[in-house]
């Protein structure tokens, strides 16, 4: 059966890389079952990259590549503009510029709305636009429409996940296989999942920005990426990953959003969950988030996190919300942002893992045990492994407040019996 006979939406899009790269391929690969699914035609009209010469694997219109963005933008021939350059300048200009000319925009840029999104969503909003951003989070999973739409009237209470594969396929490897963190990340770096400079992903950055924007989702305040606390994954050693095992847990780098009273908090750490949560089965480079609600219980999301084309899928998507939006002279729900209050990683409360590497003589036990009880931090589990002259102790908490927890570790640094302070890992789930 012939395609429907139908007036294109002209895209223009700001960037070709991998992405990009890839939606042109959707695009035109398919223009014929996307026309019939979606009831639209696209057509890549003008294309903005850096360095016009470059050979592509996609083919392009002649006349269709340009270095000049804004004439993109400003193109009376471009309905929708797609931005997939990345970063906050001169993104944040070009987006602005195509919302304050009545023009949709799709984005899959999470450092530019997890630093100045309030200012391009009340842009849109006032534009009467749609501002799209589903390949923002989680590549390719449907996550953004369902919070936004599905769950609208829903009352979220905490949204906890796996978001940057990267992490996750080198502690799956750390796990799975007893590799080192130099290793995996090596092997990581050799599969095309990790940057030759790989901090944004190890340290957390990548994660944090997600976390920013999934907040901002589903409680409507206005989250930055500097308000989310952060720690990355460089410091977990292989003997973390084997006390984790051993004890019925699995480490996860985990981004994680919640109501804590009248308050938001949002953190990105490493965290040792239960081999039995759901999150603890999301292995190498996927992603996973789980969200929970007052009505609705507990949801999970999974999949492709990251790639070319599924997170090309995820800007189409967009893209046809956006063009028959555009059709009907309506826009979805961008809504507006209100100003928030948030709760410090210091008022929070977890149960947690740390290990000890001590003096093996008598009363050293005592003396640790009394650090942790003036500070009112209660020891649920605790093992000694014997290192010669040293002692390894490895102690799980009951819940505890952070700022008593990092107390506790100050005045255990201390201490002439303590040689090594080691990791410290949140624990997630029931004690």
């Amino acid at each position: 059966m012939d395609a429907p006979d139908l007036q294109p939406v002209r895209i223009g899009l700001l960037g070709c890389g991998n992405v990009g790269g890839a939606l042109v391929q959707l695009l035109t690969g398919d223009a014929d079952g996307v026309a019939h699914r979606t009831g639209l035609r696209f057509e890549v009209r003008r294309v903005a990259v850096r360095n016009v010469a470059r050979e592509r694997v996609v083919e392009l219109p002649d006349g269709c590549l340009t270095h000049d963005a804004e004439s993109v933008v400003s193109d009376p021939d471009v309905d929708v503009v797609v931005e997939l350059i990345g970063g906050i300048e001169p993104a944040r200009k070009l987006v602005l510029a195509a919302l304050k000319q009545g023009k949709p925009v799709v984005t899959a840029n999470k450092e530019l709305l997890a630093n100045v999104g309030a200012e391009l969503f009340e842009a849109a909003a006032t534009a009467g636009v749609d501002l799209l951003y589903e390949a923002s989070v989680a590549g390719g999973i449907p996550l953004i429409r369902p919070l936004r739409e599905s769950l609208a009237g829903e009352r979220i209470t905490r949204i906890m996940g796996i978001v940057n594969g990267t992490t996750n396929y080198i502690l799956t490897r750390m796990t799975e296989d007893g590799a080192s963190y130099g290793d995996a990340l090596a092997e990581a770096q050799g599969l095309g999942y990790a940057e030759r400079d790989p901090t944004a992903d190890v340290e957390g950055f990548d994660a944090g920005a997600k976390a920013a924007i999934l907040a901002s989702i589903a409680f409507g305040v206005n989250v930055v990426a500097g308000d989310v606390y952060r720690e990355g994954i460089s410091g977990i050693t292989p003997g973390d990953i084997d006390v984790a095992r051993r004890l019925g847990y699995v480490v996860k780098l985990l981004a994680i959003v919640e109501k804590v009273d009248d308050a938001v908090a949002v953190r990105v750490h490493p965290a040792m969950i239960p081999v039995t949560h759901p999150l603890a089965s999301v292995r190498d480079s996927f992603n996973a988030v789980f969200v929970e609600g007052e009505a609705v219980g507990e949801l999970m999301l999974y999949g492709r996190g990251a790639g070319g084309l599924p997170t090309a899928s995820a800007v189409l998507g967009d893209l046809v919300d956006a063009a028959h939006n555009l059709r009907s002279r309506s826009s979805g729900r961008t809504g507006t942002l209100r100003q928030g209050r948030f709760r410090a990683i210091d008022e929070l409360s977890s149960q947690y893992y740390l290990n000890l590497d001590v003096v093996d003589r008598p009363g050293v036990l005592a003396a640790v045990a009394t650090v942790f009880g003036e500070h009112g931090v209660s020891i649920r589990s605790m093992e000694q492994e014997g290192l010669g002259d040293e002692a390894r102790l490895v102690f799980i908490t009951h819940r505890a407040r952070e700022r008593d927890v990092q107390a506790t570790l100050h005045d255990l640094r201390h201490l002439d019996a303590v040689k090594r302070v080691g990791s410290l890992l949140r624990v997630v789930g029931p004690e």
